[in-house]
């Protein structure tokens, strides 16, 4: 007997994921929505302390060193390393059989980079699009290359 199809859409962003699956009728359905505890908050509330300083050669003047890296752009790698993990555990958990990751292509290529082989190994395609704000309702004309048709008894 052929196993039944479990269709898994993870639409993410650098701080929001949501994880959709298509209902018996084909409509799509948002059954869980992850939230970066980080991605509203201040670059000085996401750094441990001040960036250092030092003193102009020529005069007395100091000046604050830049960080190497933007604070922001680290909590989003962050998370778009925990939805990897997430989407790895339902991968090895049978949550689904069949996945399709969309996202803008920045977080597509570190979500898809941090996908282990059985997550790998179900995954379907991926979409460089930002639909997390996109309602349910009008994610259709979006994904429907992915979902089949529905069957008719």
């Amino acid at each position: 007997m052929p196993q039944k199809r479990k269709l898994c859409f993870v639409i993410a962003d650098g701080g929001h994921a949501r994880f959709v699956r298509p209902a018996d009728d084909n409509a799509l359905h948002t059954f869980e929505a992850v939230d970066s505890t980080t991605v509203h908050k201040k670059d000085h509330d996401l750094v441990s302390d001040r960036p250092g300083r030092s003193f102009e050669s020529g005069t007395t003047a100091r000046h604050a060193y830049s960080p190497r890296t933007d604070p922001h752009d680290l909590a989003k790698d962050r998370f778009a390393q925990a939805v990897a993990r997430r989407i790895n555990e339902d991968a090895a958990a049978d949550v689904f059989n069949e996945l399709v990751v969309v996202a803008p292509a920045h977080v597509l290529s570190e979500l898809t980079d941090a996908l282990d082989l059985p997550a790998t190994v179900k995954l379907l395609g991926n979409l460089a699009k930002d639909l997390v704000k996109t309602p349910d309702h009008e994610l259709w004309p979006h994904l429907k290359e992915w979902v089949r048709p529905v069957q008719r008894a």
